[in-house]
């Protein structure tokens, strides 16, 4: 129920699953399965895949720990967004890429949970976008030395909240990996 008009396709964003952001993040194994599947099944189901990939003083564009993970392969036809802030929408090509698609619909997958997940969750949605959360594709570091709760539950708090958000004419999920169905998203009228 985007409140984008004419847009009434979906796309699917891996944000960030680069060497240095997931080095050791909570699940990583599994989660990037989850991501490498839902690509393969973005793919098949002729839904645009476009990659996200974060830089800055610590992780420099063409370092080793900038690249992403070997486990996940973008196609050269694939989108590639650069960006340096959390909400992937800022100050980047997304939004231009998202419009030539027609995309209204956004199935965000990737890490930090609590940095860039979350931020470009919140831009995608006040930007009118229907937002889907696959709650078990996205992870983050375990910060509690600095005082934060454990990885497991940042995401589970994520994955919580972002069932209850809301807003007029669009709409925001979270499901599941094996539960995200492309072709019944690109049917579902927008």
């Amino acid at each position: 129920m985007t409140n984008l008009r004419d847009r009434p396709n979906t796309a699917l964003l891996v944000i960030d699953v680069q060497n240095d952001v997931v080095a050791s993040a909570h699940n990583r194994e599994e989660v990037i399965a989850n991501i490498r599947d839902l690509v393969g099944h973005a793919r098949a189901s002729q839904v645009p895949v476009i990659w996200i990939q974060h830089s800055n003083d610590e992780m420099p564009q063409g370092s080793e720990g900038w690249q992403f993970v070997p486990d996940l392969e973008r196609r050269e036809s694939e989108p590639l967004v650069h960006k340096k802030y959390g909400d992937s929408f800022e100050d980047t090509i997304l939004e231009d890429a998202l419009t030539q698609r027609r995309v209204g619909r956004v199935v965000i997958t990737g890490a930090q949970t609590d940095a860039c997940i979350r931020a470009t969750l919140h831009g995608a949605f006040t930007r009118g976008y229907d937002t889907v959360l696959v709650g078990d594709a996205h992870t983050t570091d375990d910060f509690t030395e600095y005082g934060l709760p454990p990885a497991d539950k940042v995401i589970a708090h994520t994955n919580m909240y972002w069932t209850w958000q809301d807003g007029p004419g669009r709409t925001a999920s979270v499901v599941d990996a094996a539960d995200v169905d492309f072709q019944a998203m690109e049917e579902a009228p927008s």
